[in-house]
């Protein structure tokens, strides 16, 4: 299975020609509530088929990524009678792009699918790569396959329809395609004082090519690919956690937690030095604050970590810096080491 491209310009152009190259005899548009308001009028105006179209709406949040949901949008689906010529239009944002991948992957064995991100995480990762999946038992992503979208169609005008909250969660993923494969992209993130659509629009492309070469080399994470998962192996637990409370983080604000966690990580193990830790730190604290871990929480944490998809048996596999721009894989870790990075971590942000 090939990558498959990624448009920035002329957009809906592009899914015209698709449309008209696929003749999809029914287009179902998956939208979130949010989506549903600020973006599917938009698409709807520029899309010309003679096709039947039909809008599938699903509740907005990381909630809305599991298994019941699922099945209730696969009754839909063969309720509009859609079958292996009909395709699924996912215009939303990573929830969504991840959730309609799966959703699209496995009804009667797979229907064509496009991703049209309209968040800047989804811009810059989850709406292209192939991966698709589904939260269950409050694990991330652990149900999914790999396959890829027909395209990812990229409109950074989109982007002016986020909560600034929302945009800035989107930077945690730009700046991990810097730090694990290319400084020169976290220096000018880094560089810019006032991150918004407009002064980071030009990065979107860099971000996106990154991770393109990456997956590119090893599209079924075999080895590089792993690289990608950076900030994610602490991350993913973070966000996991959160999600028993009143006050959910989002995707990007658990990454830049866990990136900073794996930072400490890389420096215990003596892959990377004080001043790349220091530089590592003061940026990501200075986008997105400070969040202290409550080290009563760091069994349940470890708990959400054994079962991330990167272990291997009782082996704790993670992907640390070797400096900025640089990273390995397959890094194994004791559930001590761990716990104490987690502890330093929490010892560190009092100074930023």
């Amino acid at each position: 299975m090939v990558q498959t491209p990624v448009y920035f310009d002329r957009i809906f152009e592009k899914l015209n020609e698709i449309l008209t190259e696929k003749k999809p005899n029914l287009i179902i548009v998956l939208a979130d509530e949010n989506t549903h308001n600020l973006c599917v009028p938009l698409l709807l105006s520029e899309i010309e088929t003679e096709s039947q179209i039909e809008l599938v709406e699903i509740p907005a949040g990381e909630s809305s990524k599991n298994l019941d949901i699922a099945i209730q949008i696969w009754e839909t689906l063969s309720e509009f009678k859609a079958d292996k010529s009909s395709l699924l239009i996912n215009l939303g944002g990573g929830m969504v792009t991840d959730f309609g991948g799966f959703v699209a992957s496995v009804y009667k064995r797979g229907i064509q699918f496009v991703n049209i991100p309209t968040s800047l995480l989804a811009m810059t990762d989850a709406a292209f790569g192939g991966k698709t999946g589904l939260d269950m038992n409050g694990i991330k992503n652990l149900i999914g396959v790999y396959n890829f979208p027909l395209a990812t169609l990229v409109h950074p005008g989109f982007l002016e329809t986020l909560p600034e909250r929302e945009f800035r969660s989107g930077l945690a993923e730009m700046l991990k395609h810097g730090l694990i494969y290319n400084r020169e992209h976290w220096q000018k993130i880094i560089e810019i004082d006032q991150p918004n659509p407009k002064t980071i629009g030009g990065l979107i492309k860099d971000s996106v090519n990154i991770k393109l070469e990456i997956v590119e080399k090893d599209p079924f994470e075999k080895g590089l690919r792993k690289i990608l998962n950076f900030g994610h192996t602490v991350g993913h637990a973070v966000e996991s956690e959160s999600m028993t409370t009143e006050n959910p983080l989002l995707h990007g604000e658990a990454i830049a937690i866990g990136m900073l966690v794996e930072t400490v990580l890389s420096a215990e193990n003596e892959l990377i030095g004080k001043s790349e830790l220091d530089e590592i730190f003061s940026n990501l604290i200075r986008l997105f604050g400070k969040t202290e871990i409550d080290e009563s929480k760091i069994p349940n944490l470890i708990g959400w970590m054994e079962n991330d998809k990167k272990n291997s048996g009782d082996r704790m596999n993670f992907s640390l810096l070797d400096g900025i721009g640089k990273s390995r894989y397959d890094i194994v870790l004791s559930r001590e080491q761990i716990a104490e990075g987690i502890r330093i971590y929490n010892r560190m942000i009092e100074n930023y």
